[in-house]
This record gives C-alpha cells, sequence and structure tokens, in this order.
C-alpha cells in the first residue's frame, strides 16, 4: 500500500507595492523600478505593484512577477500648476478619482510593504484615505532621493505639505537614497528628532541599476551602440534639455569619436528633429532607450543633466562627467552637482556658460581620463534596501495612533491648494 507524500505548505508570497506620483519625467518611476528589481532578486517570491502616473513606465524593463498600475495622468501648465493631461475634466475630480483608484488598489492588493517615493501624502493628500485604511500589518516608507532642494525652500514645502504629521501618523521609516557623506538631509533641512529617527540612508541607487529587468513589450528601445569610441549626452526626461542637447549636437568631437545624444521620451518633437538637423555626420540622435546605464557605462566621456538617476548612473559607471544642472525651479540638481564636484567626483559647468565650445574644450580633455574604479561614497544602495525592508517586515508592527473618521474622498481635494504646496513641483529625472 503506497503512501503520499505529504509536502509542507509553500510559505506566503510577499507582496509590495510602490507609488510614486510622476506628474513630469519619469525619475520616480524608474527609482521604483530599480527598488523592485533589487527587492524581487532578494526575495524571488516577492509580487510588486507598481502604481504610477506616467503611463511610459509600461515600456520600462520590469522585472519578474511585476506589474503597473498607471493613474490618471496629470501635467503642468505654463505656471508651473497641476492640470489634467488627458481627460477633459476639472482637477479636483481628477484627483479625487486617483485617490479612490488608491484606495481600491491597495484594499485589494493588501501589500506587506509600501514604498511611497518622495511625496508622503501624495498629490495634494490623495494618500491620505488610502493610508489610514491600511492594516497594521503592512509597514509603509517614505523614500526620498538625497537632495530634495535648497535648505530653506525644502523645509518650507515640507512643512506646508503636513509631512512631520504624516509621517508620524502612517509611517514605520524613512529610507533616504544617498550617502550622509555627500548630503544629509537631517543636517541640512532641520528635521525634526521625531523624522530623524525613522531615517536610514541606504547609499545611493547606483551599482546593479538595469539588472534582473526584462522588457515585456518588442524591444524598440535597444538600439545597438556605436562600434568605436563615443561620447555621450543625456537629459534626463527631456522636457527641458534641448539647450544642452543642442549645444553637445553643436560641439566640436574628440578626434576618433563619435558623438549620441540620448533626448529622453519626453522632448519635443519639434525639438527633436531640431537636433537631427543641427547634428553632423558623426552625431546620432536617439529618443527613448530603455538601457541608458550601458550607454553610460560604455562611453569614453559623458556630459549630462544632474539628475538623481542620471547622476547614479555616472557614479557607477566612472566614465568622466561633466554634469550641466538644471538651476530652476528647484536647486535640487545645482546643490547635487556642486557636492560631488568638491569631491571630484563630476566636473560642472552651469547652463549659462555650457555653449558648444566650452563642452568640446572639456571632452577632448576628459576622454584620455582614466576611469574612475573607486567612487569612494557608497554607491550599494539597491543591495542595502532589501535588507532593510527584511528587517522591517521581520520586526513587531509598530502602534499607530487611532485614524481619525476619513471621508472617502481626503479632505484636501475638497478645497484643492496644490498651488501653494511646491513641494509637489518636482521634475526630477
Amino acid at each position: 500500500m503506497s503512501t503520499l507524500e505529504v509536502r509542507p505548505p509553500s510559505p506566503p508570497r510577499r507582496r509590495v507595492a510602490l507609488y510614486s506620483h510622476d506628474t513630469q519625467g519619469l525619475g520616480h518611476v524608474r527609482r521604483n523600478v530599480a527598488l523592485a528589481a533589487a527587492l524581487v532578486a532578494a526575495e524571488p517570491r516577492t509580487d510588486v505593484l507598481l502604481l504610477t502616473g506616467a503611463p511610459e513606465a509600461t515600456s520600462l524593463p520590469l522585472p519578474p512577477h511585476t506589474d503597473v498600475l498607471t493613474l490618471p495622468t496629470l501635467r503642468k501648465d505654463e505656471r508651473g500648476r497641476y492640470a489634467p493631461r488627458a481627460l477633459a475634466t476639472s482637477l479636483p475630480e481628477l484627483l479625487e478619482l486617483r485617490a479612490r483608484i488608491l484606495q481600491a488598489a491597495l484594499t485589494a492588493f493588501a501589500p506587506d510593504l509600501l514604498v511611497v517615493d518622495k511625496v508622503a501624502r501624495g498629490v495634494d493628500g490623495e494618500l491620505d484615505h488610502a493610508l489610514a485604511s491600511l492594516p497594521a500589518s503592512t509597514r509603509v516608507v517614505l523614500g526620498l532621493r538625497e537632495v530634495l532642494d535648497a535648505p530653506d525652500v525644502a523645509r518650507r514645502e515640507w512643512d506646508a505639505a503636513g509631512t512631520t504629521a504624516a509621517l508620524e501618523r502612517h509611517y514605520d521609516a524613512v529610507w533616504v537614497y544617498g550617502d550622509p557623506a555627500v548630503y544629509d538631509p537631517v543636517r541640512e533641512y532641520a528635521l525634526p528628532p521625531e523624522v530623524a529617527a525613522k531615517v536610514r540612508s541606504t547609499g545611493y541607487l547606483a551599482r546593479g541599476r538595469g539588472e534582473g529587468t526584462a522588457l515585456r513589450t518588442r524591444p524598440s528601445g535597444r538600439q545597438g551602440r556605436p562600434a568605436g569610441p563615443y561620447v555621450l549626452c543625456t537629459v534626463g526626461g527631456g522636457q527641458d534639455g534641448y539647450e544642452l542637447a543642442d549645444a553637445f549636437v553643436r560641439a566640436p568631437l574628440p578626434p576618433g569619436h563619435t558623438g549620441v545624444v540620448l533626448t529622453g521620451p519626453y522632448m519635443r518633437p519639434q525639438a527633436r528633429a531640431a537636433l537631427r538637423r543641427a547634428a553632423g555626420p558623426g552625431v546620432r540622435v536617439l529618443d527613448l532607450v530603455t538601457d541608458a546605464e550601458e550607454w553610460v557605462d560604455g562611453a569614453a566621456a559623458v556630459v549630462s543633466m544632474g539628475g538623481y538617476n542620471s547622476v547614479c548612473e555616472l557614479l557607477a559607471a566612472g566614465r568622466p562627467a561633466l554634469v550641466v544642472p538644471r538651476t530652476a525651479p528647484r536647486a535640487e540638481q545645482l546643490v547635487r552637482a556642486r557636492r560631488l564636484q568638491s569631491l571630484g567626483l563630476v566636473d560642472v559647468l552651469t547652463p549659462d556658460v555650457a555653449g558648444p565650445e566650452q563642452l568640446g574644450t572639456w571632452l577632448r580633455a576628459a576622454v584620455v581620463r582614466p576611469r574612475r574604479r573607486d567612487a569612494g561614497i557608497d554607491l550599494d544602495g539597491l543591495a542595502r534596501v532589501p535588507v532593510l525592508a527584511r528587517e522591517l517586515l521581520s520586526a513587531p508592527p509598530r502602534r499607530r495612533p487611532a485614524p481619525a473618521a476619513a471621508p472617502v474622498v481626503p479632505a484636501g481635494l475638497a478645497t484643492l491648494h496644490v498651488t501653494a504646496t511646491e513641494e509637489l513641483a518636482d521634475v526630477a529625472v
């Protein structure tokens, strides 16, 4: 008589949700994709739901067991104010719709871990109700890039958005994606003690970018790199990168090198066409590539804007890098570039002096410089985040304050004040 083999039940799969508001550019969701890949690689029995305001995220390479839920989209008008990007509806109605979708998705998915990128309450409080409804078993983390803005601006916007109160009520930890030896937001922004106690510095999310991901659709974003040496210009999402790209295509190239410009998906088609007309025969102009880190790694020298993801790619590659930071409406890129310049990790030119001749002079000198093998700062955030997540999930859940009676729609949506909360005016790439 045969006996049936009794197998122990499989452990439950871990669920992770990552939210990014993504009103302009792909910076936030690209950071979350890198985090998702690291978390899945460290624990393959992980399902990830990306909640994003950028439908373009579906064209990015994604890790296994990861899906994307796109929220109704927002854009910025010419005065920097939020407006519906596609739907012919009012802004309050669109934000109500986003809030209801977030509430329904997080309730149904029931994540073990929720990571919110940068904006603790979402766009004008669109996360408030969802956060209040999460069970105590869900650990909630605010993820911050290391530089938000100039200290006085960052402190003012932090207070205006009610960030400290939200962190006290809903959040278990704050992960800062940087090295405090470069920039310490706890000190620079004088964060209150109750917030500082939650902060963990992960290191820059630099080494390992692009690993553990694959395209879900036809790989139109992968294009062959030049066979010979090349110099590269990358302008992040591209929405405000035309001037730098134009200076690059007009710059004299180092002998024996071709030039490549990555314009990003958000550069206006007319601007991209103008670049192609201005580019000489030795310069290629490309739009969306899904393997930007590989282009950076293979270049002899790189000219780049100073967004968080772009800088992480530069630091990981160790190639000679010239950062031309955005200086308005935020000082974030300029602050970051100056700190890294002070450590000898990048060169910096401000946009007002980054013309074709200046770029050509820098490129000629840069291509003969050796590759830097050791940055001397912590670039291993993608290895450290899974450890922090495991520690957080294994600890007893903290007791959160009893939630106040919450309306179906977050109260902040009824009396819209987006224009007063510049904390949300983020165009990081």
